[in-house]
This record gives structure tokens, C-alpha cells and sequence, in this order.
């Protein structure tokens, strides 16, 4: 099957500050207003720093795959599904390939009831539409006309999308950050944890110990979490199965796709087509 190609994985090696330090990005656009809405095109490669909105935010691409980070996790967002951002969230965002992104805005009292904390959700047909739709809403909309009853049903089908489980948890102690970091830069090499316990001179009992605690997943776990977001990316970005698998270190592309559908629900072809 060729030559096993490298890449950069999912998470950057800078990432959003864990402090209110980093500037706010003010939303632009009438604030008497419930929703704000805006729609942005970025190409590839394109990096917004960490930054963090008065307002909730609710980011969704129609093209483009994101990475949008905090201090502590790492979330992959395909077009198939959007991310929730509570207000005053430190985050930043990498886009892979040309995104289209558009972003909903959303006032304290709008936003009662949607998560607590950042979450991936799963867009529905239906709710894709809105959005589309409501980025043509005038700035200075009626929000007890059309446009208003609009951006209102929007706001309650968000209420009752699913999660996805599309994120990564990050740990906070500087030797397992830069562990992690030696991870994802090659996820296709597959080391015993004990090896990776040798390297921090450490006992694999407390590396695990540790761990979870920071994480509050399995270090195991998190390697196969890792190489799920980053099968994501790369699926979304159209690379074919059979090397995603194999680039990920899978001993075969039916493992690859067991693990994928055990995950996800769906096989990878599903949901690449479900973009």
C-alpha cells in the first residue's frame, strides 16, 4: 500500500491561554438584538488566536473542516456537526481547507439552556438550513416578525441536538502536555505504555494514575480518541480510508473501520458522505 505519509496531528503545539488574559474578539453587529449572526469565509491554514465573546457562540462550517481549542481540550469540527461556545470561553480556531463558517451569537437569556460547557453537536438537516438561511437576516432584523420566529426556531432546534463525543481532553502538568505532544505528532507509531512511562521515569501505574486524573478519560483511551479526531480530519479533507488507516497505524482498514463505527455509529464512508 505504499509509504506511510506523516502529518501533523490534530493539535497545534501552541494552544488557547487557560486565563481571561487573551483579548475579546467583540461581536459586531446589533446587540439589541437576541442572535447576531455572520458569516465568514477563511482559506486553508488559517489561524484565529485565542480570544473569547461576551456572547455565546454556536460555530458551524458549511465547508471546511475546524479545530477549535481551549486550554484544556481540543475539539475536530466536520461540517456534519457545529460547537457550542459559552460566553467569556477562551478558544482559537485552525481551519483546514477553505472554510465557510457561520456563526451564531447568542445573548444570555437566548442561551438559557444550552450547554454549560463547550460541546460538539450533531446538525440536522433542518437546522443547516436555518443557518444558511439566517445569514442573510438583516443586521436590524424584527424579532417579532419573520426573521425573528426564524432565528427562534433555530435557537430551539440547537436545544435538541445530541452531543457528539468529538472531543479531546487535555492535562495540565507540563510533562504530560509535552507528552501528548510527542503523541500526536506521530499517531501512527503505536508504543507500549510502558515505554512511554520509561521516558517520563515514572511507573506506568502512576502514568495511568496521573492520567486520568488530569484527563478524566484512560490513557489508552485518550491515544484511540486522538486517532479518531484525526481520522475526522483527514476524512473530511477527502482522504480515501485505506490511507487514513494506514497512516494511523491500524493493522488493517476493517479495524479502522470497527473502531470508527464503534465510536461514531456510523462507518467511515457514512460519514464522509453525510458531508
Amino acid at each position: 500500500m505504499g509509504k506511510s505519509i506523516q502529518r501533523k496531528a490534530v493539535i497545534p503545539r501552541s494552544g488557547a491561554t487557560a486565563t481571561m488574559t487573551a483579548p475579546e474578539s467583540p461581536v459586531r453587529g446589533d446587540l439589541t438584538r437576541a442572535v447576531v449572526t455572520r458569516r465568514t469565509s477563511y482559506p486553508k491554514g488559517h489561524h484565529i488566536k485565542p480570544h473569547w465573546h461576551g456572547r455565546a457562540q454556536f460555530v458551524f462550517a458549511v465547508a471546511g473542516t475546524m479545530q477549535v481549542r481551549t486550554a484544556r481540550h481540543a475539539w475536530i469540527v466536520p461540517p456534519s456537526r457545529a460547537l457550542w461556545v459559552p460566553a467569556r470561553t477562551v478558544h482559537e480556531i485552525q481551519m483546514y481547507g477553505v472554510v465557510d463558517m457561520h456563526s451564531l451569537y447568542v445573548d444570555a437569556a437566548a442561551a438559557a439552556g444550552m450547554p454549560a460547557s463547550c460541546a460538539v453537536l450533531e446538525v440536522t438537516p433542518l437546522l443547516r438550513e436555518l443557518v444558511v438561511r439566517a445569514a442573510t437576516v438583516p443586521g436590524t432584523y424584527d424579532e417579532h416578525g419573520d426573521d425573528g420566529l426564524l432565528l427562534r426556531l433555530l435557537l430551539v432546534e440547537i436545544r435538541q441536538l445530541p452531543p457528539c463525543a468529538l472531543d479531546l481532553p487535555l492535562p495540565e502538568s507540563a510533562d504530560l502536555t509535552q507528552l501528548c505532544e510527542s503523541i500526536l505528532a506521530d499517531l501512527s507509531t503505536r508504543r507500549p505504555c510502558d515505554v512511554d512511562a520509561e521516558d517520563m521515569n515514572t511507573s506506568t501505574r502512576t502514568l495511568y494514575r496521573r492520567f486520568l486524573r488530569e484527563t478524566g478519560i484512560s490513557f489508552a483511551r485518550w491515544k484511540q480518541q486522538a486517532r479518531l479526531l484525526e481520522s475526522i480530519r483527514r476524512l473530511a479533507e477527502g482522504a480515501p480510508v485505506t490511507r487514513v488507516a494506514v497512516d494511523l497505524g491500524y493493522e488493517s482498514p476493517g479495524a479502522f473501520s470497527t473502531m470508527f463505527r464503534r465510536s461514531l455509529g456510523v462507518a467511515p464512508r457514512a460519514f464522509t458522505a453525510g458531508h
